[in-house]
């Protein structure tokens, strides 16, 4: 900091006669003083120089504390001072000169927020009084996180991962600063299927991250009824599926100081082995889902085993390599729960594939398969193989042909009342009548078409 000088008035006094017997006043001494720093933070040391022709030089520090000499280091506290300094001549003539020295009260502040997630990246940031570039250490409970910098205006900022909700303080520039708790979430990790077939095994976990976070509470309930309650920091659960149902969990933590409370509820769904056309309800429906979430193509979604749940069991169970039942049980469910959206053979662009073998129909958008169909093809095999483009549309029935699409010859993708699980037609692909419409609306004229086995 550039040092202030500041020169007053000089006050002198002198007496003696002259050889004529009348009274002659020296002049005073020069004198000039520097304060080096001049302001700065509580406690500032500072260097007080006087310069002059003085033969001394003696102190008023200005907070109670006398000095002599020609250099004086001080150390001031808070406050505003007049340092004086004392110039003596050598035949007794004095002068003054005094320095403002301004120590400011150095103080440190600290921002964090309120509350944040467990093990996520928070910002503390704060501000060093008066501003300057000095070092910010920053502590938890009393114990160094890291140290940061401050910029010339005394403004820090720290990054950290929250583990703990504190206290936090920042400490700098002889200060500290006021005391931070951050209210920390804590993480629950948990895992439940969403869906168990009857009496299979059903395990519910959960644990709380971090486990001094405090303990959770699970609450079970089957079809709205309590059948359970456990509390812990870490729980496993072996969940009853003796009757088919919906079962729901609710998970309550009880928080330690500083930590936030958590709430959150997960459900699964006990449905039945065996379902077949005419059933209804909750396994139904879990069924449907399923199947719809695998791309496999129904009218509705609806808790009834209608006859296009009947396709899209039938469309499964060939993808499947099953046994072309139409009917679920134990084996279908299990291989249903494990099973993913089938893959195209051409898996790019958008086009229609005919799979002979396994007789299912896959609509293909951007590579990926956007439905799979139930269908049957020519029963003597006289399905053509290759690559066809749409050549003629009909909307609504041509002779007993149901919204056909043709794409070669007479051969035609199109809507038929009977569509067994078996090769069957005259050689067109059959499809069910509901969803005729819906690839006929979908596949313009020139859409590709892929028949292979």
């Amino acid at each position: 900091m550039r040092a202030v000088a500041v020169a007053l008035g000089a006050l002198a006094f002198a007496g003696g006669e002259t050889a004529q017997g009348e009274a002659a006043q020296a002049a005073p001494p020069v004198v000039a003083v520097s304060a080096t720093p001049a302001a700065g933070a509580a406690p500032l040391r500072v260097r007080l120089i006087a310069k002059g022709d003085a033969a001394s030089y003696s102190w008023d520090l200005g907070d109670g504390t006398l000095a002599n000499g020609g250099q004086v280091s001080h150390v001031y506290g808070a406050g505003r001072f007049f340092a004086t300094v004392t110039a003596t001549g050598p035949t007794g003539e004095v002068a003054q000169a005094r320095v403002r020295v301004t120590a400011k009260v150095s103080s440190v502040s600290l921002h964090t927020p309120a509350a944040a997630d467990y093990d996520s990246e928070v910002s503390l940031s704060g501000r060093v009084r008066p501003g300057r570039r000095t070092a910010v250490l920053i502590y938890r409970r009393g114990t160094y996180v890291a140290t940061v910098r401050s910029g010339s205006a005394g403004r820090f900022r720290a990054r950290m991962l929250l583990r703990e909700p504190g206290p936090y303080e920042a400490r700098g520039g002889g200060a500290r600063s006021a005391a931070h708790t951050i209210r920390v979430r804590p993480r629950l990790d948990s895992a439940l299927a969403p869906t168990a077939a009857l009496d299979a095994r059903l395990v519910f976990t959960t644990r709380l991250v971090p486990a001094g976070a405090g303990k959770v509470r699970a609450v079970i309930r089957r079809n709205g009824r309590i059948v359970g309650k456990r509390v812990g920091t870490r729980l496993q659960l072996t969940l009853p599926t003796g009757r088919a149902g919906d079962l729901e969990i609710t998970l309550t933590t009880r928080p330690r100081a500083g930590y936030a409370g958590e709430k959150r509820r997960l459900t699964s769904r006990v449905v039945a082995p065996s379902l077949a056309l005419g059933a209804q309800g909750p396994s139904v429906l879990a069924l449907e889902r399923r199947l719809q979430k695998l791309r496999y193509a129904l009218h509705s979604v609806d808790s009834v085993y209608a006859t296009d749940t009947l396709e899209a069991v039938l469309a499964f169970q060939k993808v499947a390599q099953m046994e072309r039942t139409g009917r679920v049980d134990a084996a279908l469910w299990r291989r249903l729960l494990a099973a993913t959206v089938p893959r195209p053979r051409y898996a790019s662009g958008t086009h229609i594939e005919v799979d002979k073998t396994r007789q299912v129909l896959l609509e293909v958008v951007d590579g990926k398969v956007e439905r799979v169909v139930h269908v049957s093809t020519g029963l003597t095999g006289n399905t053509p193989l290759g690559r066809w483009q749409v050549y003629q549309k009909v909307t609504g029935f041509d002779w007993v042909l149901w919204y056909p699409l043709y794409f070669l010859r007479g051969f035609a993708i199109h809507g038929y009342p009977s569509v067994p699980a078996y090769p069957a037609s005259h050689g067109c692909v059959r499809v069910p009548m509901w969803i005729a419409p819906s690839i006929f609306a979908r596949h313009a004229y020139g859409a590709t078409i892929l028949v292979y086995t």
